[in-house]
């Protein structure tokens, strides 16, 4: 090896090693996803989604009284549709376990 063509050798070593790249990274996008941590976004009792009031709620005006509870077997309803329900059965009336509560919110 030579002195004089070291530098050229590494210039010429930098682009090699560039044109064995397969792909060069330009621009990234990320992407999320989310989703609510209940099993389904719908009351099973009167089928309305969690998020809004349920029906009995929206004809008493009551919108932002209506709250969702959810079970300790993870199913979520309207709390105002499940406290009537549990009055006459006190199971899920999706998976039929003692009807515990988790928590309730929004």
């Amino acid at each position: 090896m030579t002195v004089n063509n070291n530098n050229n050798n590494n210039s010429s070593n930098a682009d090699s090693s560039n044109n064995n790249k397969l792909f060069s990274l330009k621009k990234w996008n990320a992407v999320a996803m989310w989703s609510w941590d209940v099993v389904s976004d719908t009351c099973a009792i009167c089928r309305v989604i969690l998020m809004d009031a349920c029906l009995r709620c929206q004809a008493d005006n009551k919108q932002d009284d209506c709250v969702a509870v959810w079970g300790e077997c993870n199913h979520s309803f309207h709390n105002c549709c499940m406290s009537l329900w549990v009055q006459q059965n006190n199971r899920c009336p999706l998976c039929q376990q003692e009807w515990i509560v988790q928590r309730i919110g929004k």
